[in-house]
């Protein structure tokens, strides 16, 4: 799994990190039950500190992507793959809604409307 960090870009690279493994597992390149970098090997890569890979680590496994298992390490988990896609769809958009000025409640609304 190849990630790239934009260091010029204005988001954390916490950010950038988790946003990159859930790209890597919404596109299939990082699938359900594989290992994920371990997190002091990540850094060195990536020439971050630990605790912003830990920090990612720790949001992806708050929604759900991955597994942290002491000892194993960062594992994807199943049924993972779906919601991450969703998340990455989600992600675009904001970007999108934000590069055309529209509020957090347009967007939120627009998504209701198609709900309806």
């Amino acid at each position: 799994m190849l990630l790239q960090l934009d260091p010029a870009s204005g988001l954390p690279l916490y950010v950038q990190i988790a946003a990159a493994v859930r790209r890597a597992v919404a596109d299939g390149d990082v699938v359900a039950g594989d290992r994920l970098p371990a997190a002091r090997d990540l850094a060195l890569t990536l020439d971050v500190n630990m605790h912003t890979v830990l920090r990612a680590y720790k949001d992806l496994r708050d929604e759900g992507v991955i597994e942290l298992r002491r000892g194993r390490g960062a594992i994807v988990r199943e049924g993972s793959l779906s919601a991450a896609s969703v998340r990455h769809l989600v992600a675009a958009l904001v970007d999108e809604a934000t590069q055309r000025g529209l509020s957090a409640d347009e967007v939120i609304e627009m998504v209701r409307e198609e709900y309806s």
